[in-house]
């Protein structure tokens, strides 16, 4: 039987190594019909960075693993970029200059997929735990250069950040202004349920399906999307959130807030943030 709407993760990995596409699976058969797929760090499939082509790797698997989810029958829409902790891992064997130049060269080769068609957005973003200064400071150039390169082809940019309340989105609004990216563009994923704020700033979450979470959203409105960050790490089976958590928790959700609210987060929230279409 056919979903009555669809029903869409704003951020989800996918790894072979893991359960691959039984995970997948186990997302439809819930009622999932769209994933917004996104690539997963480097050094989570084995991959260790010297120079920019290294992230091809990383990349391409997505782009594949894209392909194949499509010919089991749910949307994917792949978000190719540079994980800001890899900015720790690569200043363990060279100087930080170097790191900074090596993840820029990853944006603009994610940027590059983009505008082949074979993604949909990039992903950057800044360390969610404590750094020195001098890394701060790298990481935030690193993330604004990715705003400056989806502003120059209109994408979107999905950010892994710190956790954070208004200031700290402000400050990131702040940044995405003068990069000149579109702030509808600008995703705060694993953000919490503020979507006033959010509004206000003209920036989107992407708020983490957890307890209470959704509902505390729907009390402000419908502009969020919805998500689980499942990581498809065998050592860690069903972090953050397992696939079915989305397709469940909105089945439940529709018979108290009714299918248009869910129209518009699974929907036209992503087609608007993504330029993409979502049908079912």
């Amino acid at each position: 039987m056919s979903p009555a709407i669809p029903i869409t993760d704003n951020h989800m990995h996918i790894d072979p190594r893991g359960r691959g596409l039984l995970a997948v699976k186990d997302f439809k058969n819930a009622g999932g019909t769209h994933i917004i797929l996104v690539s997963k760090p480097t050094w989570t499939i084995g991959v260790t960075v010297s120079k920019p082509d290294d992230y091809i790797t990383v990349f391409d698997e997505t782009v594949e693993l894209a392909r194949q989810i499509k010919e089991i029958g749910v949307g994917a829409f792949p978000v190719l970029g540079v994980h800001p902790a890899e900015i720790t891992k690569l200043i363990e064997y060279m100087e930080l200059d170097r790191a900074v130049e090596l993840m820029k060269s990853g944006l603009e080769l994610a940027t590059q997929y983009v505008k082949e068609g074979a993604a949909v957005g990039i992903k950057t973003g800044r360390p969610h735990y404590p750094v020195s200064d001098e890394v701060w400071a790298a990481s935030n150039e690193i993330m604004e250069y990715g705003f400056t390169l989806a502003a120059d082809i209109d994408c979107a940019v999905q950010l892994h950040t710190e956790s954070v309340e208004e200031p700290e989105l402000v400050d990131i609004t702040e940044r995405a202004k003068r990069c000149g990216i579109k702030l509808h563009r600008v995703v705060k994923h694993f953000a919490p349920p503020m979507v006033n704020v959010c509004e206000r700033l003209g920036i989107f979450p992407g708020v983490i399906a957890g307890k209470d979470a959704i509902e505390t959203a729907l009390e402000e409105g419908s502009r969020f999307m919805m998500e689980t960050d499942y990581i498809d790490d065998p050592e860690r089976p069903g972090a953050v959130l397992g696939p079915k958590t989305i397709p469940r928790r909105t089945l439940k959700l529709v018979e108290e807030y009714g299918e248009e609210v869910f129209w518009k987060v699974h929907k036209e929230n992503p087609e608007e943030v993504y330029d993409i279409e979502i049908e079912i």
